[in-house]
């Protein structure tokens, strides 16, 4: 390959790296294009009782309830307690000020996930109705979805002999079919609403206008990370309650495109290169061994 055939080489691989550039930076998440109001839940953590139902529904509709865990009570509800690859939803306790505050946590689903824009196959894919589910027949177990999140929420069987991915997939099937949540149908003290998106701000704004003694005036999902599909509301503000304030409100694939936008241009300019470059070079070590043989 002389210098002229190399440079039409990585003209014409430029040219395909442009195209693909501009089609996916047309392309906006399901839930986006289709301006939807995805489906979600509010979280009102001055109704919660600490019971844990929640993780009771959760597991026995997951096929978990032979894993589920069952901690001493001192340990049940400590403010440390994240969800596992065994649990996809832990309840905590927190004490602020001499008062016990119990919440629910899981993974948050968010509107624009960094977790899909992170994964490569799609395994990470957030349906048009919302969930964000885990698809284990596209997974290649790069877990970039781990490192992306900024909830910490996907975890890994590290040690299974077929590990897979493991969190809360919002019950997308029985949403599917119409029925609620398994959480939130086990929910004895209401502390759980589901429903769409919008309706479930409006909900929480009403609640925050007519009790503004009982709640803070912040809704924490709102706007963090794009805005996510579960919604909390608190008494207390929410990093004593073990909640990140430190997430940006922009959706986290907004900061990682240009990078994402860059790895088909690595991937199709630096292979033809290095073709490039390695027939040069035998052509030239050719030429030389001729040359020495003369």
């Amino acid at each position: 390959m002389n210098r002229r055939d190399l440079f039409k080489v990585l003209g014409v691989a430029a040219g395909t790296t442009a195209c693909a550039r501009s089609a996916r930076a047309a392309e906006p998440p399901p839930s986006v294009a289709d301006g939807a109001d995805p489906v979600g839940v509010l979280v009102d953590t001055t109704r919660c009782i600490g019971c844990r139902m929640c993780e009771f529904g959760c597991a026995h509709a997951n096929g978990q309830a032979n894993g589920l865990e069952k901690p001493s009570f001192d340990e049940a509800l400590g403010p440390n307690r994240q969800t596992t690859e065994k649990r996809w939803t832990a309840v905590q306790r927190h004490v602020v000020a001499g008062r016990a505050i119990t919440v629910k946590r899981q993974c948050m689903h968010c509107v624009q996930p960094a977790c899909t824009a992170a994964c490569l196959t799609k395994a990470m894919y957030k349906t048009p109705d919302g969930p964000v589910i885990w698809r284990s027949n596209k997974c290649m177990g790069c877990r970039y979805c781990m490192v992306s999140c900024p909830f910490d929420v996907p975890k890994f069987e590290y040690h299974s002999a077929v590990p897979r991915i493991q969190k809360c997939q919002l019950c997308f099937q029985r949403v599917a079919a119409g029925e609620q949540p398994a959480c939130v149908a086990s929910c004895p003290a209401q502390a759980l609403t589901f429903g769409r998106r919008n309706n479930l701000l409006d909900e929480a704004r009403r609640r925050i206008y007519t009790e503004p003694g009982r709640y803070i005036s912040h809704i924490y999902g709102e706007r963090e990370a794009g805005g996510t599909s579960w919604l909390y509301l608190s008494a207390v503000p929410f990093d004593q309650i073990g909640f990140r304030t430190d997430v940006a409100n922009e959706a986290y694939p907004t900061y990682t495109k240009e990078f994402l936008y860059a790895v088909p241009l690595v991937l199709t300019l630096v292979p033809p290169l290095l073709l490039g470059l390695s027939r040069a070079t035998d052509k030239g070590e050719r030429g030389g061994d001729e040359g020495g043989e003369a």
